[in-house]
């Protein structure tokens, strides 16, 4: 192998081995992540055969870490969230506030300093959204009422854990370890301060400009009609606002991928930024969990088997019967409680995330991250066993009156936003069908065609005696009828032209100058579509341009006639 072809090497391995081992989970009906992470393990370090090479996987594993952050941040719904705001909320400050101490009883116990406690502490506090979002995907859970509180729930984990990421460093000095390779001497509120200065300056600029700038730039790109195009912006955006923030305002990958995945996530284009950015991340995700099971040495197992028992009990056990207490104290049922406790015992992406913010500033011994990676490995790997024992349960509860009202109020209230949701996507539908019904010519596009014509078009008024085109004009657009009617004076005739018909498509195909007059002769709704636009529609839909081309040829054939009604060429 050519020294030069090291990073092939390591990503070819990555991407090999966990398809292999992700595809052999898949048929023991276990989640793929176990096999990414299993494939980790066998080109780490502390296996025989193939070692990839650390710095490159750990290069590749912060763009996953990127991408998986912009995703969250994209999937992010503050609508839902504060559907579910009255469990989810205290629910999960609660189970993290109580899960944090017995991880940190835990590290006292086995000699460790505050520091490291902490972070074994948040690591273990926090579920996998990743997991949880295929298990209930599995048994079609996630638009139920237990479902959103599970999401919900860890939605609030997941912004805690940001939170954590961004403060952490400034109190590490305090805890024992350093941040940025400085010591501890610094004083801990100028640095506390400066720290949450930076990250308001960064989420102020990212809510107010971002919403207004973002979307502006992905519909100039859109617009192009480029798929490449649009996909990279997307991903420019993503890491380009980590990468800035953290360069500008100091706070880290993570949390700028985050925001700049919330900036997108209310905008029209968060759907089609999603699908297109989603091979990307899902093909650098998995690297994350490959480079993550490279760091992970399988004899702790051995060698510290209590350690790990006790790391899998809290993650399986403790936090459960914590977060399955709590929702009963929230008085909600206790199918309720079962499906949050289930959701939590098992952790993530952000637990990895953590433990290696930990080890970098030295608060967290290598044995620490090695029996969180043990931890998620096996809670993982069980995580299926008790979402079948708690669907058991499940079935077997009592469907008493304690918490139905509380949840039948939340249901009423969430099928209310669904509605809503609905409501806003057939909404948009629903102006994409009445073009297509409108406009027959446009039938034969498929669904993402329609939508960027829909994006395309511009909406223009016009009112009675208004000129729309002047004879001897440069064309400078193509347009459509929505309601009202114009008139076409061409050759000393007077032609209607009524809602479903359009107009000035001719002189953009033949690239001549206007050969008609337009007037509106009642007040108008028309939809533009300017020269620029209608050629790059026209070239990328040839069925299209072939219509329009027979249109023109009967068009100038009538023009040629003393047909009273014939639709002219403009």
């Amino acid at each position: 192998m050519h020294g030069e072809a090291t990073l092939i090497a390591t990503a070819a391995a990555g991407f090999v081995l966990a398809f292999a081992f992700g595809f052999l989970a898949h048929r023991l009906r276990l989640p793929p992540l176990v096999g990414y992470l299993v494939a980790g393990i066998a080109v780490g370090p502390f296996t025989p055969g193939f070692v990839a090479d650390a710095g490159l996987a750990a290069e590749l594993a912060e763009m996953g870490v990127i991408l998986l952050m912009f995703g969250v941040g994209l999937h992010f719904s503050a609508a839902d969230l504060m559907a579910v705001r009255s469990v989810a909320i205290p629910g999960a400050v609660g189970q993290i506030v109580l899960a944090t101490l017995i991880g940190m009883g835990l590290a006292a116990a086995w000699g460790w300093g505050l520091g490291a406690g902490l972070v074994l502490g948040l690591s273990l506090s926090v579920a996998s959204t990743v997991v949880l979002l295929k298990a209930l995907e599995e048994r079609n859970g996630v638009a139920t009422p237990n479902g959103r509180i599970a999401v919900g729930w860890l939605i609030v984990e997941d912004l805690a854990m940001v939170l954590a990421l961004v403060l952490l460093p400034a109190f590490a000095g305090m805890l024992g370890g350093h941040a940025d390779g400085h010591g501890g001497d610094t004083d801990i509120v100028t640095e506390l301060l400066l720290t949450l200065g930076k990250v308001a300056a960064f989420v102020a600029l990212a809510m107010l400009l971002g919403p207004k700038v973002v979307p502006w730039v992905l519909k100039q790109v859109a617009r192009t009609g480029s798929r490449e195009l649009f996909t990279l912006s997307v991903l420019a955006v993503a890491v380009g606002i980590a990468y800035g923030s953290a360069v500008v305002f100091g706070v880290s990958f993570a949390l700028g991928a985050f925001f700049a995945g919330v900036v997108l996530s209310e905008s029209d284009f968060s759907h089609r930024a999603a699908a297109n950015s989603m091979p990307l991340q899902d093909a650098f995700a998995v690297l994350f969990f490959v480079s993550v099971g490279m760091l992970f040495d399988p004899s702790i197992v051995l060698r510290e088997p209590l350690a790990v028992a006790a790391v899998v009990a809290l993650i399986i056990l403790g936090k459960s019967i914590v977060a399955f207490g709590i929702v009963l104290l929230l008085r909600y049922p206790a199918a309720t409680a079962l499906t949050v406790a289930a959701s939590l015992a098992q952790i993530g992406e952000f637990s990895f995330i953590l433990a290696g913010l930990g080890l970098s500033m030295g608060l967290l011994p290598p044995e620490g991250r090695d029996l969180v990676l043990a931890g998620a490995l096996i809670s993982i790997t069980l995580n299926p066993l008790v979402f079948a024992a708690v669907d058991r349960l499940v079935s077997r509860v009592r469907r008493g009156h304690y918490g139905q009202k509380r949840l039948a109020a939340l249901e009423t209230q969430l099928d209310e936003l669904q509605r809503r949701s609905a409501a806003r996507e057939s909404e948009r539908g629903l102006r994409i069908q009445n073009i297509v019904d409108l406009f027959p010519i446009f039938a034969d596009l498929d669904q993402e065609a329609r939508e960027d014509l829909l994006l395309l078009f511009q909406p223009r008024a016009a009112a009675p005696g208004e000129r729309i085109i002047r004879k001897g004009g440069r064309p400078d657009a193509a347009y459509f009828i929505s309601s009202g009617a114009v008139q076409v004076t061409v050759d000393g005739r007077e032609i209607p032209l009524g809602p479903g018909e359009f107009f000035g498509e001719m002189a953009l195909l033949s690239r001549a100058r206007r050969s008609a007059d337009v007037t509106a002769i009642d007040y108008c709704q028309l939809l533009a579509l300017p020269e620029r636009d209608f050629r790059m529609f026209v070239s990328k839909h040839p069925g299209l341009r072939a219509q329009l081309d027979r249109l023109a040829a009967q068009r100038r054939t009538m023009n040629r006639e003393p047909v009273e009604d014939a639709a002219p060429a403009v």
